[in-house]
């Protein structure tokens, strides 16, 4: 069932929203080589907790963090661990939070160091499609739009999109009906209404578009163990424009100063 937000309510999910770009930020001040994902993990629940909220991910459907952290060919829901933190990786961080009974769930792409060109432009690509998607987050235009609009983009530039997992309503639950496919058909699915909070979250691969589930249950991984990358962002469907309820702007202020 679709549930149409209030604006009191699309208040919450921005604040819940903007938390999880905060607390995305204090990773980016401490990812570099060497770092494990384990201590990136136990950083953002302090931090999330210490602000007033509860980890979004944490014990929901039994998942064991706080952060979905996926190196490289993991598409999303890796587990943190001791693995370090390599120069050339891409870190996906997917991070949720619950305050004030509404979720925030964002998530970021974070290259370390020198990355391979090909793959920081798949990156690159990746995070461009999330706003060509956004474009399209607006009143009266379908749910195929989103999808399309981020299909057409990375595929004009020889990615492939993950179609076992797709982006999602956000509200009082971490999963709300729509699903959001990242790729589709324009003017097809439902037509978009004001109020209507999504998780738009485009996994996009350097190979081919397959992946598969690890044994522990969670973790996804490209077939051909090439590169993956993942942006997300909230958004709330308006007229005339998509309001964009999460950020990157924390993140990216302390990305240049590392620079």
């Amino acid at each position: 069932m679709i549930h149409l937000k209030t604006e009191e309510e699309i208040e919450l999910i921005r604040q819940s929203s903007l938390l999880v770009g905060k607390t995305l930020a204090e990773v980016a001040k401490v990812i570099k080589p060497g770092i494990r994902t384990i201590e990136l993990d136990r950083l953002a629940e302090t931090f999330i907790r210490d602000n007033g909220a509860i980890p979004g991910f944490k014990g929901y459907n039994g998942f064991p963090y706080t952060l979905c952290i996926s190196v490289n060919e993991i598409v999303v829901h890796g587990f943190p661990s001791n693995r370090e933190v390599k120069e050339g990786d891409i870190v996906s961080v997917d991070c949720g939070v619950v305050m004030n009974g509404f979720y925030g769930d964002s998530a970021y792409t974070f290259m370390i160091g020198e990355v391979d060109p090909s793959v920081r432009a798949l990156v690159e690509a990746t995070k461009a499609s999330l706003y060509e998607g956004i474009s399209k987050a607006v009143e009266g235009q379908r749910l195929g739009d989103i999808g399309a609009a981020i299909q057409d983009y990375v595929e004009e530039r020889g990615y492939s999109v993950v179609r076992d997992l797709v982006g999602h309503g956000l509200g009082k639950h971490l999963h709300e009906a729509p699903e959001v496919p990242n790729y589709g058909r324009k003017g097809t699915g439902m037509k978009l209404q004001e109020g209507l909070v999504l998780a738009i979250e485009p996994m996009i691969n350097l190979g081919g578009h397959r992946v598969v589930q690890e044994r522990d249950g969670w973790t996804i991984r490209t077939s051909d163990r090439k590169p993956s990358a993942h942006f997300e962002h909230d958004v709330v469907i308006r007229k005339g424009r998509a309001e964009v309820l999460s950020t990157f702007d924390y993140i990216e202020e302390i990305l240049k100063t590392k620079d």
